[in-house]
């Protein structure tokens, strides 16, 4: 008989957490680096925040950083429903990048753009694809040689996402202008927006219904609309407000 004693639960502490550009999870890209003008720091803490932790992985340009899905509920099915085949078809939950998982545990590949050790330590980082407060349970440096498989099959996500077309208000723009990070935040919301936040069974809609998705400190209003009255026409997602978060709505 098998002796299960090697695969008894595993207790996992977090070795750190993330302060992203992303509030809330909702319009959060399902992919890293989606969204390159998305920004976030992976603060460590003790003990894990010694400097010497983390000596020479300056030397690397991407990180493996395996986190929780704290926000996922902690129930999963067998089967799920991948955005990417409309929401509609299911398959295996272990043939998908699903949030809802067994362990939620979640895996990103993620660009390191410097590190920080002047109090702690900080490790600053685009192109994040995670909600602040994700806990991250490690970290492991990236290697090309031997984890980049050009040739590799990749089922039913062959290829990153086509990105719909995004346009902004005279409101939004105006928002935009009066903010000193108007420019890079423009560049998040276009690249956030791109990806279609929207619910699959909902994309097919064109109802004028109004969503928000929260970045930074702000919450984007955009419905889906056609610039021409054309049934082929492509979709355009149109960002009509900008409002800045209170502290009761962070």
């Amino acid at each position: 008989m098998h002796d299960r004693s090697d695969s008894a639960s595993f207790a996992l502490t977090p070795i750190g957490h993330i302060i992203s550009d992303y509030p809330d999870k909702f319009g959060v890209p399902r992919q890293p680096g989606l969204a390159p003008a998305a920004n976030a720091r992976l603060v460590l803490t003790a003990p894990f925040d010694d400097p010497l932790t983390v000596r020479g992985l300056e030397d690397f340009s991407h990180l493996w950083i395996s986190f929780i899905f704290h926000q996922s509920p902690t129930r999963w099915t067998p089967l799920v429903r991948p955005p990417r085949l409309g929401g509609n078809r299911k398959v295996g939950v272990f043939a998908s990048r699903s949030t809802h998982r067994p362990n939620r545990l979640g895996l990103s590949l993620i660009e390191l753009s410097h590190i920080d050790t002047q109090q702690g330590v900080s490790l600053h980082l685009a192109g994040c694809d995670l909600v602040s407060g994700t806990p991250v349970v490690d970290i492991k440096p990236y290697l090309p040689w031997a984890e980049a498989k050009p040739e590799a099959r990749a089922g039913f996500a062959p290829s990153a996402p086509s990105l719909l077309p995004v346009s902004f208000s005279q409101a939004a723009q105006a928002s935009l202008a009066a903010r000193a990070d108007g420019a890079s935040l423009y560049a998040l919301i276009e690249q956030v927006l791109g990806q279609d936040p929207r619910p699959a069974y909902q994309r097919e809609e064109q109802s004028g219904r109004i969503y928000g998705v929260r970045l930074r400190d702000i919450d984007v209003k955009f419905q889906a609309v056609k610039e021409t009255p054309l049934k082929n026409d492509a979709t355009t997602l149109k960002v009509v407000a900008i409002d800045t978060l209170t502290n009761e709505t962070r």
